[in-house]
């Protein structure tokens, strides 16, 4: 069954919405990995269970101890603070069918070196054809950066990088669950 791994740190909250809406209208097992609760994605796993539970008794009889059982597949993971806690818990335990989002490239390419399909916040997939190239221009901006010869400016999250995200997101999800 495919699985969800979103480097929650590095993914904007609209995004997560976005990705929240996904997982809930498809049931599909997902991991959030911060170093810290996140609320938005505490109350999604509330209202998930709730809605489960509630078309379970709707759906016919069902014990108490049963219906107590059924619980949202959405995961919170809390990691320790530090440097690369929450990539290296996806990388450690990440597992085939799956997709990652995260707009961290380090990562991108672990999590491509396993055989995963990576999704950036701004609708990029990452590949084992495209992710050297990235990971290599990544690095030559960090060197340009400790130069001081660039500063690299990101352009905002506005509603038209919400939306290639979400359509990269959704046709890359339909694919995935098609296979």
């Amino acid at each position: 069954m495919l699985k969800l791994y979103v480097d929650a740190d590095s993914c904007p909250k609209n995004l997560r919405q976005v990705v929240l809406r996904a997982i809930m209208r498809k049931n599909l097992i997902s991991f959030f990995v911060a170093d810290r609760p996140l609320k938005d994605i505490e109350i999604a796993y509330q209202e998930h269970t709730s809605e489960l539970r509630k078309a379970a008794k709707e759906a016919g009889e069902i014990d108490e101890m049963a219906l107590r059982a059924i619980r949202s597949p959405i995961s919170m993971v809390i990691v320790k603070p530090g440097m690369d806690s929450a990539d290296d818990w996806i990388v450690e335990n990440a597992s085939l069918p799956a997709l990652a989002i995260t707009h961290d490239i380090p990562l991108a390419s672990r999590l491509v070196e396993k055989g995963l399909i990576v999704l950036d916040d701004r609708g990029k997939t990452y590949t084992r054809e495209n992710m050297a190239q990235r990971l290599s221009v990544r690095n030559a901006m960090t060197e340009f950066r400790e130069m001081g010869l660039f500063a690299e400016k990101h352009e905002r999250m506005g509603n038209k990088q919400i939306k290639a995200f979400s359509d990269a997101f959704d046709s890359l999800l339909t694919a995935m669950l098609k296979q």
